[in-house]
């Protein structure tokens, strides 16, 4: 037994099933509901810190470049987290699903494309 208490994975599948019981027992789901909006507006929020942050970083190169590639630039960082947050308010399933990531991956491709335009060394 104390070898099988020795594997990572037991040991943390153990502790899920306890805090499960223990919720389940005295009754709590509304209190896991409340705390499972609450982790994913903070989610939301760390995203938006971490595009902040990238922002900061980068904003005096960003500023040199045409007012068209800001533009595009910007409109597809706020898109994508326009986007997210919806993801993350709306719980999209089916063709909304699908449609959350074809903006998602039209505003990386919108991202990357302007940034390659605006890094070319010639």
């Amino acid at each position: 037994m104390r070898r099988l208490w020795e594997n990572g994975f037991v040991r943390g599948l153990a502790l899920v099933a306890i805090v499960s019981a223990a919720i389940v027992a005295l009754s709590l789901e509304n209190a896991l509901l409340t705390a499972g909006a609450l982790m994913r507006i903070a989610f939301f929020l760390a995203i938006a810190f971490f595009v902040f942050l990238l922002w900061r970083e980068r904003r005096s190169d960003i500023e040199a470049w045409s007012d068209v590639s800001r533009r595009t630039f910007y409109g597809a960082i706020v898109l994508a987290v326009v986007a997210i947050g919806a993801l993350i308010g709306l719980r999209p399933a089916g063709a909304d699903a699908i449609a959350f990531f074809a903006v998602i991956a039209c505003c990386a491709w919108a991202v990357w494309r302007v940034w390659r335009r605006e890094h070319r060394y010639s």
